[in-house]
């Protein structure tokens, strides 16, 4: 396993991170035994970013990874915890808070349902359009001075938002979706965190399965939120599979699969890009440990840039209610 700096002033972390949330229902039943099993195994491989969101499962994330941890070393895993996404009982999303008091509530039941003294780095899942986004870091920040925090990322926010929140204080990495699909930040954003040295966790590299080589149109089940995405409805998902079978044609002459050339080429964009993979299964998890041995070359490069041009994708990564939460597809063009 590779180990880059997070950014200028963060912790080293493995070259590739674990998702943990499919392992709370976001994409249907999932197995307990096998999500553990998964956790335990990325660490044997070396993997030490986990991340999570305390509102994955409504906590159930968060309980899973303690169980998951229990008896292992604090200082061998870099806990990446997301904070913010208001849920109501039968599961639904009611509204987002980042108030500098909700933000230290939200730490403390962190820290509980993780059982650690302190979170590695937390970050706001979005942008409260209510909440200066200094007032919010601030709030941060002060968790850094108390120890409760070790280092302060952001996700899916634009490059005004970047450097406000960068001017409170340092920030590691920007958590934002990045892959052969959705490349938007490549316009404006990845420019500015390079400026400030700020690293990218690129969630979402396999575009939530879509171009992982396994989807099937009929694979969604119940409770999986993939089926409210437009990527994956009606003509959309027709088009997106068809680059799909342009990128198998790529990685059959490689020897490996559709997955590992999407996470290789995330990886191939900058040793501050740092894939973060949604495995919650063992055969998944070795399937995007193999991406790490796949050297890209410049012609590799170009071929895949043909198969799959920027902008190629049909349909919005979200729908158009959440779209217009992102501060991110805001921001990037600013």
């Amino acid at each position: 396993m590779r180990y880059l700096h997070l950014g200028r002033t963060g912790p080293k972390v493995s070259g590739i991170g674990l998702g943990c949330m499919g392992m709370s229902g976001m994409y249907g039943p999932s197995d307990r035994a096998e999500s553990i099993a998964t956790i335990h195994a990325s660490l044997d491989a070396g993997i030490n970013l986990l991340d999570t969101g305390d509102f994955y499962g409504q906590g159930h994330n968060e309980m899973l990874i303690a169980e998951a941890l229990n008896g292992k070393r604090r200082e061998d895993v870099i806990l990446s915890v997301k904070y913010g996404a208001l849920r109501d009982p039968a599961g639904g999303w009611s509204g987002f808070d980042a108030r500098p008091e909700a933000t230290k509530n939200f730490l403390a039941y962190s820290l509980q349902r993780l059982g650690v003294d302190y979170i590695d780095i937390y970050r706001p899942a979005r942008l409260d359009p209510n909440v200066p986004i200094e007032d919010t870091i601030g709030a941060i920040s002060d968790m850094v001075k108390a120890g409760y925090v070790k280092h302060i990322g952001l996700s899916e926010v634009g490059s005004a938002t970047i450097r406000k929140a960068a001017a409170v204080h340092p920030i590691v990495d920007l958590q934002i979706e990045y892959s052969l699909i959705s490349r938007g930040i490549e316009d404006n954003i990845l420019q500015t965190c390079r400026e400030l040295g700020i690293a990218v966790t690129a969630y979402g590299v396999l575009s939530r399965g879509l171009i992982s080589g396994h989807w099937k149109k009929d694979n969604a089940g119940p409770g999986d939120f993939r089926t409210h995405s437009p990527r994956f409805q009606g003509d959309n998902v027709d088009k997106n599979l068809a680059l799909v079978d342009a990128l198998q044609e790529i990685a059959t002459s490689k020897g490996v699969t559709v997955a590992q050339i999407a996470i290789a080429w995330v990886a191939a964009q900058g040793k501050d890009v740092i894939p973060v993979i949604g495995a919650r299964r063992l055969d998944r998890l070795n399937e995007a440990l193999g991406a790490l041995d796949v050297e890209l070359t410049s012609e590799d490069l170009s071929a895949i840039e043909r198969a799959v041009p920027k902008g190629a994708a049909a349909g919005t990564r979200y729908a158009e209610a959440q779209m217009a939460h992102l501060d991110s597809e805001a921001g990037s063009r600013h």
